[in-house]
Order: C-alpha cells, then sequence, then structure tokens
C-alpha cells in the first residue's frame, strides 16, 4: 500500500510540473512581447501579438517533449545541485532554439529580443519551480530546529565536506546545523561553501568551538593519513564535542556516501596508525585449495584468522576450540557468509594427545594456525602449571601432530611478552617459541613463529573493561600511570599473519611492526572523552598498581635477536637465539611431568629452562606467602581428603 502511494503521489508530482510548465511557457512568450515594449500593452503591434498567440501552443507542446528529454520530471528535486542547474539551462535554450527556427520557417515574424528576454524569463520559472521546494523546505527546517539543533562544524573544506554538508541539509532526519568549515588549505580560509565560511585551520577549532557553541564535530577528510587524523582528533576530544568521522576515500570515488557510514571517533583512530597494506594475492595463492586447521579457533585471534581465510577460497577450513560457544557462534557466522565453504568445527583441547592425532589422522591439514593458549597474565600467575600444560605441551603436541602427518607449515601465534618475560604466560610462548624453532630443525614441516603485541578489542584486553566501567559510572582502573603497551586492531595483525605465513621458509620468528607505544593512562582518558564524560568530573581514574607478573612496557625483540626487514614493511624476521635443543626437550619431559604432579616450584624451574624468565622480586615474595598458606591448609586438611587423592595415572588424563 505505501509503494502504491508513493507512485501515486510521484505521478501528481510529474503532472503538477507539466502544467506549471506549460502555463510558464504560454507566460513567458507573452511576457517577452510585454517587456520588449516597455509594460505597455497598446504599444505592442498587432501582428507580434497574433504570431505569438499562433506559435503558443508548439511553444508549449515541444518545450514540454525538450523537458521530459533531458529528465526534468525524473529528478528528485530535494537533492538538486549543479548538474541538475546544468540541464535546466540546456533544456531552456533548447526550447527557446526551437522558437528560434519555428518562427522562421512559419513566417512568424518577432522582434529578435524577443527569444532573448522569453530565454531569460523562461529559465527563472523552471528554475523557481524545482529550487523553491529546497528554500522553503529550508525555512521551514530553520524554524522548526531553533534552540534543539545541533551546531555543527565540519573539519575538511573539500569535496567530502561539501557532500557531509548537503547531506546534512537535505536529511528529514537529522538536526545539525552546520556553522563552519575548518581546513588547513590557506586558499579555503575565509570563503564561503554554501554560505558557510571556512574560518580557517585547525589551530581555530578550540576557538570556534567556543564562539559558535559548537556540540557536533565532523571530521570530513577520507584520504587523509591516520596520523594527521590523530592531530585533529587529539584537538576535538579536549572539546567535549560529540565527534564524528567519515569512512574512507572509496565511498566518495564510487558516490556511495550514506549519512550512516558517518561514526563515532573510535579508540583506534587515536593511535595513529596507518592502514596496513597487505599483499592479498600472495596470502590467496597461498591459503586457496588448501586444508587449513585453526586451534583455538572461537577466540578474538582464532575466529579472525578464520574469517580471513574463509574469504581467500580454501578447500577445508577447521576449527578446533575447547570452548562450544566461541566455536559455534563462529561457525554460524561463517556458514551464512560462505554457504559453499567446506567448514569442519570439533571440540576438542590440544592438550589431549589422542584428540590431536585423530584429527591430524582424518583430516591431514597442510597449513595449521595455532592460536590456543591461554593470555592472560595475572590468571595465569596464579595458575602457572595450567599455562604450561595449554600453551607449551598444547603447542608440542599439535607440532608433534603436525610433523607426524605431514603438515607443511605450522604458525605459532605468539606474544610480545615472549621477549624477557616476567610472567608465566610470556615464558611459556617463549617456550614455545623454543619449540617451534626445535622442531623445524628436525622436521620437514616449515614451523614458524609470529610475534605481536596488544590487539584492541581481544578476549582480555582492556578497552572491553574501561567500556564497561564506563557505563558502570566508573572508576576506570588502571594499573600505572606510566604503563605502556603496543596495539594493533585485530583484522590488522591477523593479515600481517597471514602474509607471514605465506612468505615463510621455516625456523623465523616474525615480529609484526605495532607501531608506537601507547600509554595506558592516555588510553582510558581519551576513551573517557570519547564516551561524552569528563575525566575527574564525570568518570575517575583509579591506579591499582602493576598485577602480578606484569611490567611497564613490552619489548618485540630480545636484545639478541636481529632484525630484518621483509618485502612488506609491516613485518620484519628476527633472528632465533641459539640454544641447546637437545637438552631442551629433555627438559621438556621433565616439566611434563612436574605440571601434571602440580609442582608448586613450577615458575623456578621454567626460570631455569628460558634464560631471558626474570621472576619480578614481588612476585616472588608474593609466591612464598601464598605457598605458606597452602601448606598451612593442606596440614590441617590432609587427613580429611586423604581417600580421595587421584593418583598419578589419572592426573595425566590428557596423554
Amino acid at each position: 500500500m505505501d509503494s502504491l502511494k508513493k507512485e501515486k503521489q510521484a505521478l501528481i508530482n510529474k503532472l503538477f510540473l507539466v502544467i506549471v510548465d506549460a502555463l510558464s511557457v504560454a507566460l513567458c512568450s507573452f511576457l517577452g512581447l510585454l517587456m520588449r515594449f516597455e509594460m505597455d500593452v497598446s504599444h505592442i503591434p498587432v501582428p507580434y501579438m497574433m504570431a505569438v498567440e499562433r506559435m503558443v501552443p508548439a511553444f508549449i507542446v515541444i518545450t514540454l517533449l525538450i523537458f521530459w528529454a533531458a529528465k526534468l520530471y525524473h529528478t528528485l528535486w530535494r537533492f538538486a545541485n549543479s548538474r541538475e542547474l546544468v540541464g535546466i539551462v540546456a533544456a531552456v535554450a533548447g526550447s527557446t532554439i526551437f522558437t528560434i527556427i519555428y518562427s522562421y520557417f512559419t513566417y512568424n515574424a518577432v522582434p529578435r529580443s524577443f527569444f532573448a528576454i522569453y530565454f531569460i524569463c523562461l529559465l527563472i520559472c523552471v528554475c523557481f519551480t524545482r529550487y523553491s521546494t529546497i528554500i522553503i523546505r529550508t525555512l521551514i527546517e530553520s524554524r522548526n530546529h531553533g534552540r534543539h539543533a545541533r551546531n555543527t562544524m565540519i573539519i575538511g573544506a573539500g569535496e567530502a565536506g561539501n557532500m557531509v554538508m548537503k547531506e546534512l541539509i537535505m536529511s528529514n532526519y537529522l538536526d545539525a546545523r552546520i556553522k563552519c568549515f575548518i581546513d588547513d588549505d590557506k586558499h579555503k580560509q575565509n570563503n564561503y561553501i554554501h554560505g558557510v565560511k571556512v574560518v580557517g585551520g585547525r589551530d581555530k577549532i578550540i576557538e570556534s568551538v567556543k564562539k559558535y557553541d559548537i556540540n557536533e564535530i565532523i571530521i570530513a577528510m577520507p584520504s587523509i593519513g591516520k596520523k594527521t587524523t590523530k592531530e585533529i582528533v587529539d584537538i576535538c576530544k579536549d572539546t567535549n564535542c560529540d565527534l564524528k568521522i567519515l569512512p574512507g576515500v572509496y565511498q566518495f570515488v564510487t558516490g556511495d556516501l550514506d549519512l550512516s557510514m558517518i561514526r563515532n571517533v573510535q579508540i583506534e583512530d587515536l593511535l595513529g596508525r596507518e592502514t596496513v597494506d597487505v599483499d592479498v594475492q600472495s596470502i590467496m595463492s597461498y591459503v586457496s585449495k588448501k586444508c587449513i586447521l585453526v586451534t583455538g579457533g572461537g577466540g578474538s585471534i582464532g575466529s579472525e584468522l578464520c574469517r580471513q581465510i574463509a574469504a581467500n577460497h580454501p578447500r577445508r577450513l577447521i576449527i578446533l576450540d575447547i570452548y562450544e560457544n566461541n566455536a559455534y557462534d563462529i561457525q554460524q557466522e561463517l556458514k551464512q557468509k560462505y554457504p559453499h565453504l567446506d567448514l569442519i568445527v570439533l571440540i576438542g583441547s590440544v592438550r589431549n594427545t589422542n584428540r590431536v592425532n585423530s584429527i591430524f589422522e582424518q583430516y591431514r591439514p597442510e597449513i595449521v594456525y595455532h592460536a590456543a593458549a591461554h593470555k592472560h597474565v595475572p590468571l595465569m600467575e596464579d595458575s602457572p602449571n595450567e599455562a604450561i600444560k595449554n600453551n607449551v605441551f598444547g603447542t608440542y603436541k599439535v607440532a608433534t601432530a603436525a610433523d607426524r602427518y605431514g603438515a607443511k607449515r605450522f604458525v605459532l601465534i605468539s606474544t610480545d611478552k615472549a621477549v624477557n618475560p616476567t610472567n608465566i604466560m610470556g615464558a611459556s610462548k617463549r617456550m614455545c617459541e623454543m619449540i617451534v624453532q626445535s622442531f623445524n630443525n628436525r622436521s620437514d614441516t616449515d614451523f614458524v613463529a609470529v610475534r605481536f603485541g596488544n590487539v584492541l578489542g581481544s578476549n582480555g584486553s582492556v578497552i572491553p573493561l574501561f567500556k564497561k566501567q564506563i557505563e558502570a559510572g566508573g572508576p576506570v582502573t588502571v594499573t600505572h600511570p606510566d604503563v605502556v603497551r603496543y596495539f594493533m586492531t585485530i583484522p590488522e595483525a591477523v593479515s600481517l599473519v597471514l602474509e607471514a605465513g605465506a612468505t615463510a621458509k621455516g625456523g623465523e620468528i616474525f615480529v609484526l611492526d605495532m607501531g608506537e607505544p601507547v600509554r595506558i593512562d592516555d588510553l582510558a582518558r581519551n576513551l573517557i572523552r570519547l564516551s561524552g564524560y569528563t575525566v575527574g568530573e564525570d568518570i575517575e581514574i583509579e591506579y591499582t598498581g602493576l598485577r602480578p607478573g606484569e611490567k611497564l612496557f613490552e619489548e618485540l625483540l630480545m636484545n639478541e635477536e636481529g632484525l630484518q626487514q621483509t618485502a612488506n614493511k609491516m613485518i620484519y624476521v628476527g633472528k632465533p637465539i641459539e640454544f641447546d635443543e637437545d637438552e631442551f626437550l629433555r627438559n621438556l619431559e621433565k616439566l611434563y611431568t612436574y605440571a601434571y604432579d602440580e609442582t608448586d616450584q613450577m615458575k623456578a624451574m621454567i626460570s631455569k629452562i628460558v634464560p631471558t624468565y626474570h621472576i619480578r622480586p614481588e612476585d616472588k615474595k608474593r609466591d612464598a606467602l601464598k605457598l605458606k598458606r597452602m601448606v598451612s591448609v593442606g596440614d590441617s586438611e590432609v587427613s580429611q581428603y586423604e581417600p580421595f587423592r587421584q593418583s598419578k595415572t589419572l592426573k595425566r588424563d590428557e596423554t
């Protein structure tokens, strides 16, 4: 019914314009004579008047046909711009030329100035009938907006800014009132766009916000780099205005701009990172038509690996995860987006030797991305044996299966916390890198590791925690005012992981360029501001002290490692540290036994295997107090629980 009503209304509008244009042609024809003779009807010669009367019906018919051909009845005039104006001029000019030709061949003599006056009058009439809707609508909306309108500043007085302004003006659903433009181009400054002044460069942002009472800022510069965007956002975030930003330049090249694309400024915009360039062709040729296994495929990194792999046409994608909810979510997402993908989703633990071997034996994956791991630093400090069982021996068992069943490549997802680790999680991942290095020297499979820092939005990331704390009204907890971390978005990191895996030859530790480190304190403050609150007034920041195992800064390379750039400037190769691999593998056997015997000396044992692992003094003290309490409780309850103690065989049920 709604569509029928709209069609009926559109037909009525077209018919109305046709009638108005017909009347305009007749009016302008007689007005041409009247103006030629100084608006005095008595001065108009009778032959001229009779000639015009004879020609008007033909003028009307031909003019309406010309207007129809020029699509003047098929245009949405509320969105009209200079292109439509050119069309109107051309159509009126066509009508005027016809009047000249028709007058000449029908011997209907009129003064030559008649045609010039007719052209001008008809052009004014047609423009008025088309553009009056815009003028009336603007006046009505200006009155309706009143005090409730959002005073908006647009940063960027180029084509994008012009398009945004027109979209905002034409939208029925927005109440933005454009007050000023900002642009660093001095040639644009002090000029006007649709009557709105370009007041100056970025140095005028703060001043103009106060002057024009701005409460919304839209950054309309899609082609500038991330660094420049960060600089501008850094200025704007101190204004307490709502910050919005446009999407990439592609939408403006294709003309597909929609106001829904204008999004709020996000924390990623404050990192100042340029867009990562990835060799998509090398990834596609590497992944396409291969059987690929992703362990931990339901996690934040693993699921993004699955998304990007699925987009590159693998022969089969196998997802292995111990947590069925995550696995189910990515399964449903991929099934909907890639209905023809050969997708296998399996539940199982990388700690279970028989399960891992059966998967490799049945599916024979050619490429393995090993993302399954415990990653939360403070939790692993309290459960070091679990970190070793899952991270170290999970990696060992998957690597063993990859070697045994002839996988072509094994890619370990590592972390910057593996460099000079101060926590058990980082030390466990360093051992994983050592496992990969050892296997590469003993296997036909290419074993490599890819190391990167924190990823925004991942499980355990500070960003989701900060957002929850802000939603709850604060306080936002930061461990230390000086703590810094490297950050990258999940899609960026995964794209680089895939490219590194595609170019690997075996044995490398790839290191991703994470850009400049970010102070977590700045991250928290920026997120509070971007959420529309004032730090110290609306939301407090509370410093809680470094958590167990944490350090102020993370490194991406050890001092002993060299650094070589690859073809991609964002990917480097670190030279692996040499170590006694035979002794390392013997130590792993002992460590396996101790881990499942639930030793309370795991950290001390790891420090002997990983020379770069150094336990912080405060953590040693904390562990000693914890052990003392455990021994005291254990002695008092030993008789109560002795009958239920498990045997060593049961402890090692994950064989």
